[in-house]
C-alpha cells in the first residue's frame, strides 16, 4: 500500500445493506490490525448513513480486542439519533463472533460559528531539515529493535518526518510531546470532506503513542514495551 488510491481502497468499505459494511486489513508492520485502520473504516461506515451533508465534529472509540489481519471485519451501524442539527451513530466492529471495537460519532449540519486554532510555535524545523522514517530505518538499521525495524520497512501512502526522535544510539528522555510533518503520496484535491476526515483519522494513530513514550525514552522503546491506544 503505497499511494492515496491504495489507502482509499482500504478505507472505503463494501456495503452489505443500509447499516452493515465489510472491510479487509493491511498490515503496518504489526502482527495485529492497525487501530487507525479500524477507526477510519468505522468512520467510513458511519458517514455513509448520514444525509444532508452533515459533518463529523466529535467521536469516541474503544478497542476491545486485537484484530486478526486475515479475517474480514464487519461494521454494523446503529442510528442513535437524527435531530434538527445533529446526527449520532454507533458503530460496532466484529470479526466472526468477536466484537473488537466500538465507535460513537456525532455529525453536525454545516453552519456559521466561532472559529479558532492554535498558532504554530516559532522555530519549528522544516521538513527539508529532517529525517523521514525511511531515512531513520537506513541510518539506524543496526541499532533498531526488531519490531521497530519491521514497522519502518512497510511501505506507506504517507511520509512522516518527526521534528525530534529518540535516537537509539543515544537514548535519553524527551518532552511528552511529538511534532510530525506528514505528506500524502498522492492528490486529495477532488475528495470530499468526509473522505479527508477518514484519511486524517487513519494517519492520526501512527504517532500518538510516541508522545507517551518520549518521557521514558532512556529505558522504554518499541522493542521492550507493550502499548495500546
Amino acid at each position: 500500500m503505497t499511494t492515496v488510491d491504495d489507502l482509499l481502497n482500504l478505507l472505503v468499505l463494501d456495503k452489505v445493506n443500509d447499516s452493515a459494511f465489510n472491510g479487509v486489513s493491511k498490515t503496518v508492520g504489526s502482527p495485529i490490525v492497525f487501530g487507525g485502520q479500524v477507526l477510519a473504516q468505522a468512520l467510513n461506515a458511519a458517514s455513509r448513513t448520514i444525509k444532508n451533508n452533515r459533518v463529523l465534529h466529535s467521536m469516541h472509540a474503544y478497542f476491545l480486542e486485537a484484530g486478526d489481519l486475515e479475517c474480514p471485519i464487519t461494521y454494523n451501524v446503529s442510528n442513535v439519533r437524527d435531530g434538527g442539527s445533529f446526527s449520532v451513530r454507533r458503530v460496532t466492529a466484529h470479526q466472526n463472533d468477536t466484537r473488537i471495537f466500538i465507535l460513537s460519532a456525532s455529525f453536525h449540519k454545516q453552519e456559521d460559528g466561532y472559529e479558532h486554532q492554535i498558532q504554530m510555535k516559532k522555530g519549528v524545523k522544516q521538513p527539508e531539515e529532517l529525517l523521514s522514517w525511511t531515512d531513520m530505518r537506513t541510518e539506524f538499521s543496526d541499532a533498531l529493535p526488531k519490531t521497530l525495524k519491521s514497522f519502518l520497512e512497510i511501505k506507506r501512502p504517507v511520509e512522516f518526518k518527526p521534528t525530534a526522535f529518540a535516537n537509539p544510539l543515544q537514548p535519553k528522555n524527551l518532552p511528552p510531546t511529538h511534532e510530525v510533518w506528514f505528506k500524502l503520496k498522492g492528490d486529495v484535491k477532488g475528495l470530499d470532506l468526509a473522505t479527508k476526515q477518514q484519511i486524517l483519522t487513519y494517519i492520526s494513530d501512527y504517532n500518538i503513542l510516541t508522545a507517551t513514550l518520549n518521557p521514558h525514552a532512556s529505558k522504554a522503546h518499541w522493542g521492550n514495551t507493550q502499548t495500546a491506544s
